[in-house]
């Protein structure tokens, strides 16, 4: 796998990876404590608040890796954004399409659902926080402009990297 000069993709791949992995385990957490509190309908509705707060959460990330792979295109910004505004805008859509077709089902236990939805966008911002606090992502410091060429006080060479 080549190196990409984007930072934000191995941050994004390990939150997806994390994530992926934290909402397993909320699914059968989830699963467990909806079928003691409300039966069968309980576990269908833990299982659905999580896995709709995972795909939610799952297309920011997903649409900033497509994008990323435009980097160094000429169109590589009205891309970015068209995907990634795209993205949401899908969520946007799909959230009000899934409100509407759950509402009043008599499958579905609203409050279940409800806090199954909210644990897992919780849980999802402790792996953000988690992440981004563990990556070490190479950055540029101790870094020197150069001045006006013409007055020969030019500084060559690579910025330092860390």
């Amino acid at each position: 796998m080549s190196a990409t000069p984007i930072s934000s993709t191995p941050i994004l791949r390990t939150v997806l990876v994390w994530s992926g992995t934290v909402t397993a385990i909320l699914a059968v957490v989830g699963a467990v404590v909806g079928f003691l509190v409300a039966g069968t309908t309980g576990l269908w509705s833990a299982l659905l608040g999580v896995l709709v707060a995972a795909v939610f959460l799952a297309i920011t990330g997903a649409s900033i890796l497509i994008a990323n792979r435009w980097y160094g295109n000429d169109l590589y910004v009205p891309v970015f954004f068209g995907i990634v505004m795209g993205g949401w805008i899908l969520k946007f859509v799909v959230f009000i399409a899934i409100l509407f077709i759950l509402r009043g089902q008599p499958w579905i236990e609203p409050t279940v659902f409800f806090v199954a939805a909210v644990v897992s966008v919780l849980a999802s911002l402790v792996v953000d926080v988690v992440v981004m606090m563990r990556m070490r992502v190479p950055h540029v410091s101790d870094v020197q402009l150069p001045t006006d060429p013409e007055a020969g006080d030019r500084r060559d060479g690579p910025p330092e990297v860390r």
